[in-house]
């Protein structure tokens, strides 16, 4: 069986084929289907967002679709940036551009007010129409400055309940333990074993 990632962005490839090893599945991703539509992310909600590109992607693929959405929303903005978060500093941003942001936004807020989690839907599609989702969070707060060199989007300034360091300090497999997309793909490899 084949299963397609609905995604463009090599750094979430990256971690959910390691995430989803041990299934006996061949992961696709958007680059074997170049003719397919992109799918506009206009979502109110992570969860509208992942089943709106899981189910988009099986119909034109033909193939069961995995898609996800995620958000870190910060306790002491509101939620913010939420359903925003990959395009926080505007259109084009880089992931510094939205750390840069989100760091200056926090500046003078005490550390026991940095509270911050983040939110992981992913949707899973048949080709029929069928969909179904899981979520996956993971708490922590925001640093002061970004540090470490792993990782991506805000993983150089959250820090997970229980650690010291950031996600971008803590590299691919620990962070592989514990974080919002971890915990959501080990669900969504349930739901995959079950269609398969």
């Amino acid at each position: 069986m084949e299963v397609v990632l609905a995604t463009n962005n090599f750094d979430k490839v990256r971690e959910m084929k390691r995430i989803l090893r041990g299934l006996n599945v061949k992961i696709l991703t958007l680059k074997d289907f170049p003719h397919l539509s992109k799918v506009r992310e206009d979502g109110k909600t992570c969860k509208e967002n992942a089943v709106k590109k899981a189910v988009a992607v099986a119909l034109q693929a033909g193939k069961v679709s995995l898609a996800d959405d995620s958000a870190l929303e910060v306790k002491a903005l509101g939620g913010k940036p939420g359903v925003h978060s990959s395009r926080f500093a505007g259109p084009g941003c880089t992931y510094n551009d939205n750390n840069r942001k989100l760091l200056r936004l926090l500046r003078g807020v005490p550390n026991n007010r940095r509270r911050a989690r983040f939110a992981c839907v992913i949707a899973v599609a048949e080709p029929g129409g069928s969909v179904k989702t899981v979520t996956g969070m993971c708490y922590g707060k925001i640093g002061e400055k970004m540090e470490g060199r792993r990782g991506f989007g805000y993983d150089s300034v959250f820090i997970p309940s229980g650690y010291s360091r950031t996600f971008a300090q803590m590299g691919l497999i620990n962070k592989n333990k514990i974080s919002h997309r971890a915990r959501a793909l080990r669900k969504a490899k349930k739901l995959l074993s079950g269609i398969l």
